[in-house]
């Protein structure tokens, strides 16, 4: 077995996340927090590394973004790139660099990328048939193309993905397709494109990904390759018609761009050429060098862009290293449902730090402990207060308080110095020693779950030493034993601080406040010895509070609101009946007029008994609005009242005219009148 290669460097990218919206839970679980705690790590070792991370800003959901709000396609990066820079800055995602692709830097980037691709002669230049748009005047990107999935029969697929069942589209494949431009059905219309030839590299990527990468690769990610790579590539376009985009740098290119997918990627070279220029530092080694590890952090969605086309991509560009390994995360559902940007299903961050203030790691922990890395998983708001409760509260948060205001209580906040030592104490002390190494191969592994757990067991291990050692029961016959218990509590409490720093550095900052102490290095963990004898702390305070259940509420409720809201925008509006004359209209008369007495109609749930002031008589009218109003409430309302309609027997009751209402989506009906006091008997023309 070959020895594991050792690296100078280590490039970590991120997902760049689209500028059309903000940033989300499922985000967050499935590629940043794991991605910030691999680099903060690496960090604590002491290793060179450089986290990169940046919007990308191109692409059609941003144009149709700007369609729905009013503005251009600039308007709208720049005011969610905003949103998304601050609110990962505020979790304490520790990028080196955060980027965009709107940049200029990216912008010559990826021209000169595609460039030296197109001089080499890596480029297969052919035309095809594509949707367009007649009434629009423009070809239609996938996204602006919906219809029936070919696969699950969803009605509104895209023309690149169903978000129903997850398949990866052609825009041709669609049943009933329709352009979201115009609603008209699209035509096909030739146009001439740049293509990336995959089949050529498809025997190197299966050499390079299944021999080569068998066994340190996640199984969801080699499987999904494995699928792609057996059923045969095919060349993709590089270049598309839009015009918000990279400009083709070629001629006769006009109205086109790059295509996202080829642009996107890009966008960590381009990050890594800023960051150099603003330390002045060299960025070609961490791009360039064979003895730099290259890691993207990504979503289940981007695996096949990270793991076959971005490495075609360098392979035929022939300067860049290839990806040393590719740890993508499945979904992250939401309360049992698939998280969804566009039905506005999610737990927006921006919305979470403003509602959670100074609670950035209680997510980041339910996140990384709940972290779909092997399968689709699900976030509760229940099991997010559970675990903040039940394990951050009274596990961590507990052990620390205890032993920090025990120390106080007994030795004036001082570090006492161990005394003689029971086998209990040397089994807790040698325990201690052993829980850098297994966190950091968890993390180095990717297995970012069970590297937390093994952190909360040194708390648990804490937790356990303080309660069977019973120091407030012990100090008034044995302060030396108390002394001895409360030192090791202590040292597990600094070897806390300096092990939970990737996971939860907001609590860990706090930690070491307390503890009155600077940060250490990872290789400095496992010691018993962090904290020196008389050492003075400061005055402790809690690290975590208690969620009540009616915060939780309100988050519940926020969601059954926007599901309500959801329900009623599915709702279709109904449709107009047919056309009718001036001379139709004519006809009715239509008129103000006063219910002056009201009451319910025996045996019957619907109808209320009216009596109408028309302002020419006063009639009875029965109508069906009982379930939405009361009799006593409605005396005095005003009305608009269909005079001439024929009279209708209903309950034994003759019926003379009708009052209008209005009903919206969910079934509430309430009275069409007049903004003014108007006499009844008023025409309404």
């Amino acid at each position: 077995m070959s020895e594991p290669k050792t690296f100078k460097r280590y490039t970590v990218t991120s997902a760049l996340p689209y500028a059309n919206g903000p940033i989300h839970i499922g985000h967050l679980a499935g590629v940043y927090i794991p991605a910030d705690i691999y680099v903060r790590y690496m960090r604590s070792k002491g290793e060179d590394v450089l986290f990169i991370g940046g919007s990308d800003e191109h692409g059609v959901p941003i144009t149709i973004r700007a369609r729905k709000e009013g503005l251009t396609p600039q308007q709208v990066v720049d005011k969610y790139h905003e949103i998304i820079r601050d609110s990962f800055q505020e979790l304490g995602i520790s990028f080196d660099v955060y980027s965009r692709t709107s940049a200029p830097i990216h912008h010559e980037t990826a021209s000169a990328f595609f460039r030296k691709l197109y001089d080499k002669g890596e480029f297969v230049e052919q035309s095809s048939e594509q949707y367009y748009d007649a009434e629009a005047n423009q070809f239609l990107a996938d996204r602006y193309i919906t219809g029936t999935c070919p696969r699950c029969g969803f009605e509104r697929a895209y023309g690149d993905q169903c978000e129903s069942c997850g398949s990866t589209l052609n825009a041709t494949e669609l049943i009933n397709p329709k352009s979201a431009l115009s609603g008209n059905v699209p035509i096909l219309k030739e146009t001439r494109h740049w293509f990336l030839p995959l089949d050529k590299y498809e025997n190197w990527l299966k050499e390079w990904i299944l021999e080569s990468h068998k066994e340190d690769w996640k199984t969801n990610v080699y499987g999904q390759c494995k699928s792609w790579l057996d059923s045969g590539l095919q060349p993709r376009a590089v270049t598309r018609d839009l015009d918000w985009g990279v400009k083709v740098p070629v001629e006769g290119s006009e109205g086109k761009v790059l295509y996202v997918w080829f642009d996107a990627p890009i966008g960590y070279i381009s990050a890594t050429r800023e960051w150099a220029q603003k330390t002045g530092k060299d960025w070609e080694p961490y791009w360039k060098s064979n003895d730099s590890k290259l890691v993207h952090f990504i979503g289940k969605d981007n695996i096949v862009f990270h793991c076959i086309i971005f490495p075609a991509m360098l392979k035929a560009e022939g300067s860049y290293i290839l990806p040393d390994n590719v740890p993508a995360n499945e979904f992250l559902n939401l309360e049992g449902d698939k998280i969804s940007t566009s039905r506005n299903w999610a737990v927006w961050l921006h919305e979470y730090l403003l509602d959670f203030p100074g609670k950035q790691d209680v997510l980041r922990y339910v996140l990384a402990a709940n972290a779909p890395e092997t399968k689709d998983n699900d976030f509760t708001w229940k099991d997010f207060q559970t675990r903040n409760n039940s394990e951050l509260l009274a596990i961590l948060g507990n052990f620390v308080n205890r032993t920090l205001v025990l120390t106080h209580k007994y030795f004036e906040g001082k570090i006492p110095s161990r005394g003689e030592l029971t086998d209990y104490d040397k089994q807790v002390i040698s325990e201690i020693a052993l829980y850098p190494a297994k966190i950091g191969s968890s993390i180095e592994n990717y297995r970012f779950r069970e590297a937390l757990n093994e952190l909360m067991n040194l708390a648990r291990l804490g937790n356990k030493y303080l309660t069977d050692t019973e120091p407030w029961k012990v100090f008034a016959a044995d302060p030396q034993r108390v002394g001895t218990n409360l030192n090791i509590s202590l040292q597990i409490c600094a070897n806390l601080a300096v092990l939970s720093e990737p996971f939860l550095p907001f609590t860990a900052t706090k930690l070491l406040g307390m503890l009155n102490i600077p940060p250490s290095k990872w290789n400095q963990a496992g010691s018993a010895d962090l904290l020196e004898n008389g050492h003075m702390l400061n005055t402790p305070s809690l690290l975590f509070e208690r969620i009540e259940d009616d915060v939780i509420k309100a988050q519940i409720q926020k969601l059954l609101d926007t599901k309500a809201a959801n329900e009623a925008e599915a709702t279709p509006v109904t449709p107009a009946k047919a056309e009718i004359t001036y001379d139709d209209f004519g006809k009715i008369d239509l008129r103000i007029g006063t219910i002056i007495e009201a009451e319910k109609v025996a045996k019957t749930q619907k109808l209320l008994k009216l009596t109408i002031d028309t302002g020419l008589d006063k009639r009875t009218v029965v109508s069906g609005i009982a379930e939405h109003y009361q009799p006593e409430e409605i005396i005095g309302q005003k009305v608009v009242f269909l005079l001439n309609l024929a009279p209708r027997n209903l309950k034994g009751i003759e019926s003379k005219g009708m009052i209008l209402m209005a009903e919206n989506k969910e079934g509430k009906l309430c009275f069409v009148a007049p903004t003014e006091a108007f006499d009844p008997g008023s025409e309404i023309r």
